[in-house]
């Protein structure tokens, strides 16, 4: 599924985890992607509300944004921008090293 705001072209993709039908906006072009509360820079989303699910949300970070690509930036709910690339490489929760 796609939204178009203006005449910028988004992909819709579910990432749940933090929520249940969570979704992301990607937009390939531009390689940006607006997150929400799935990732942060140097965190992930929260996991403790009902239907919540810890594995879930990693699964959607691991599987579904990382493939998109290391240079995507992406703006979270709150808090820094960061790219998919620099999370890969630090991040606690979901980096290439936190989950060998």
């Amino acid at each position: 599924d796609t939204v178009t705001v203006g005449n910028l072209t988004l992909e819709v993709i579910h990432c749940p985890g933090h929520t249940p039908g969570h979704v992301i906006f990607f937009n390939r072009e531009r390689k940006f992607a607006i997150v929400g509360d799935v990732l942060f820079k140097g965190s992930i989303g929260r996991t403790d509300f009902p239907m919540s699910d810890h594995q879930s949300l990693i699964d959607a970070i691991t599987k579904k944004l990382w493939p998109l690509g290391d240079e995507v930036t992406f703006i979270p709910g709150h808090g820094p921008t960061s790219t998919f690339g620099q999370e890969r490489r630090s991040n606690p929760f979901v980096g290439d090293a936190a989950l060998a």
